[in-house]
C-alpha cells in the first residue's frame, strides 16, 4: 500500500532511520557529534515525524550507519514526500492533530472499528453528518458545511481505493435508534448502512442491547492495520480536541483481543434488523 500525506511520510520515515541508527549502536548525541551539520534536537524531530527531512540530510544519515545504497535511494525517495502536501494536509478544516489520522486511513489495508454513539464517519450519509456536526453549535457559521464536505471526500477517496481496504464495524444497537437528525434522516442512514453491507469488503455488525456488559464499554476506537511490515498497526482514540494514537504491540493485541469478543456477541446488520 502506498504511504501517503506529508505526516505520514515523516513518521515511517522517522521510524526507519532510528532503526538503522540503533542498529549502528549510535546514540543521538554521537550522531550530532559526527560534524553532519544535524543537532540532536533536529534529530529528535526527524525522528518522531515532527519535520520535513532533506535528501541531502537522510544520505548523510545513512552513509553515517553504513548503511547501503538500495536502501539509501528508498530512503532518499521517501524524503521527498516529507514536504508534498496532500488534500488533508492543506485543508483548514481538519485540525492539525487529526491531519495524521486522514494519512494513515489512506494508507490502512483494514479499519476495525467500535462506535457506541454514533455511525462511523466514512459510513455516514451527508444528511447524518449534518446533524452530527449541527449539534456541536460552533460559532463558525460555515463550520458544519466544511466538516461536512470534508467527511464526504474522505468517503470519495476510500471509495477511489484499489485494493480498497477491508472495513469492519461494530455499532452500539443505540447508533441505530437514536433520532440523529429525525426520524427519516436516521431511516435513511440505516438504509445506507444495509446497502454498504453488502459490498464484500465491508462488515457491520450490531451489539444488541440483549448482550449487556461488554469488554468495549470504555469507549470507542479503531484498529488500522498496514501491509507494510515497516509500519505498525495503529489504535486510534479520538476526544473533542486531540487524539492518542497506540502503536505498541501489547496494546495493539489488547484492543483486537476486545475488539474480537465484541464481534462474538454482535450480529450482521442485516440480521438484526
Amino acid at each position: 500500500m502506498p504511504v501517503t500525506g506529508q505526516r505520514v511520510v515523516r513518521r515511517t520515515l522517522g521510524r526507519r532511520l532510528t532503526r538503522l541508527r540503533v542498529a549502528a549502536g549510535k546514540s543521538r548525541r554521537e550522531v550530532a557529534e559526527a560534524k553532519l551539520g544535524i543537532s540532536e534536537p533536529t534529530l529528535h524531530r526527524i525522528e518522531t515525524g515532527k519535520v520535513p527531512v532533506t535528501v541531502a540530510n537522510v544520505r548523510a544519515l545513512c552513509w553515517l550507519y553504513g548503511v547501503d545504497e538500495s536502501v539509501t535511494n528508498a530512503l532518499s525517495d521517501l524524503a521527498l514526500g516529507t514536504s508534498q502536501e496532500e488534500w488533508w494536509d492543506a485543508s483548514p478544516a481538519i485540525p492539525d492533530w487529526f491531519k495524521l489520522y486522514v494519512g494513515l486511513e489512506a494508507s490502512a489495508s483494514a479499519i476495525s472499528t467500535y462506535e457506541g454513539e454514533v455511525v462511523p464517519g466514512e459510513l455516514q450519509t451527508e444528511q447524518y453528518a449534518r446533524a452530527i456536526y449541527g449539534a456541536e453549535q460552533s460559532v463558525e457559521k460555515d463550520a458544519t458545511d466544511r466538516h461536512v464536505n470534508l467527511r464526504m471526500q474522505r468517503q470519495a477517496a476510500m471509495a477511489a481505493r484499489h485494493p480498497k481496504p477491508r472495513l469492519v464495524t461494530v455499532l452500539g444497537e443505540g447508533v441505530l435508534t437514536r433520532q440523529v437528525g429525525g426520524a427519516e434522516v436516521l431511516a435513511g442512514q440505516v438504509k445506507h448502512l444495509c446497502e454498504v453491507a453488502k459490498q464484500e469488503h465491508v462488515e457491520i455488525l450490531v451489539l444488541p442491547w440483549s448482550a449487556g456488559a461488554h469488554a468495549a464499554m470504555a469507549g470507542a476506537f479503531r484498529i488500522m492495520d498496514f501491509e507494510d511490515p515497516e509500519d505498525p498497526d495503529v489504535v486510534y482514540l479520538e476526544s473533542h480536541v486531540g487524539a492518542l494514537y497506540l502503536e505498541e504491540p501489547e496494546e495493539v493485541r489488547e484492543y483486537r483481543r476486545i475488539f474480537d469478543l465484541i464481534c462474538a456477541v454482535s450480529v450482521p446488520i442485516a440480521e438484526f434488523r
